[in-house]
C-alpha cells in the first residue's frame, strides 16, 4: 500500500500501512531500504516494477539478483516485525546486499521471507543513513478499516 516519513527529532519515524498483514510487513521494509540506499540509475532503482532473479544480457543469462530466505517465530506481530527488520537489517550489512523485493508468508506469529537483491556496486547505487537499529518503542500495529498500520522509528 504504503509508507511515509513522519517528523522526528534525531532518527527516521515512517508511518506504514498495508491491505494485509504480508504488505505491511514488505512496505515496512521498503521504508527501511529508502534511507539505507539510493539509485543511481532508473535501471537499477529499487522501486523498479520488475523484480527478475535472471535478466538477459548480451544473449548471455546472468544472475542479475540474490535471493535469501529465512524463517523466524515471536510472540507477537510487533516483536515478530522488529525481528524481521533487524534480520533484513544484518542480512544487508554483512553480505553488502542492496534489497530490492520482498516477499512475505506470515501465519500466527511466524513468518518465512523470501528477499531478492544485487550486490551493492558503488556505479549503481548511492549510501544513505546508516540504521543502527530498529526501536520497539511504540511500535503497534493496528487496523484501521480493514488496512493495517505501524510506526516505526529506525535509529540513526
Amino acid at each position: 500500500m504504503s509508507f511515509e516519513e513522519m517528523e522526528h527529532t534525531a532518527d527516521f519515524l515512517f508511518r506504514c500501512r498495508g491491505k494485509t498483514m504480508e504488505e505491511l510487513f514488505s512496505e515496512t521494509a521498503s521504508a527501511m531500504f529508502s534511507i539505507m540506499f539510493e539509485s543511481k540509475t532508473k535501471e537499477n532503482s529499487l522501486n523498479r516494477k520488475e523484480k527478475s532473479i535472471i535478466s538477459k544480457k548480451n544473449d548471455e543469462i546472468t544472475k542479475a539478483a540474490v535471493k535469501n530466505e529465512f524463517d523466524l517465530t515471536s510472540d507477537s506481530y510487533e516483536n515478530l516485525l522488529v525481528d524481521f527488520l533487524s534480520e533484513l537489517l544484518f542480512l544487508s550489512e554483512i553480505n553488502g546486499l542492496v534489497f530490492s523485493d520482498v516477499r512475505v508468508f506470515i501465519n500466527d506469529f511466524s513468518l518465512h521471507a523470501e528477499v531478492f537483491g544485487e550486490e551493492f556496486d558503488r556505479k549503481i547505487h548511492l549510501g544513505g543513513a546508516e540504521i543502527k537499529g530498529i526501536s520497539r518503542s511504540g511500535v503497534k500495529i493496528i487496523n484501521k478499516s480493514g488496512n493495517y498500520q505501524v510506526d516505526v522509528i529506525f535509529d540513526v
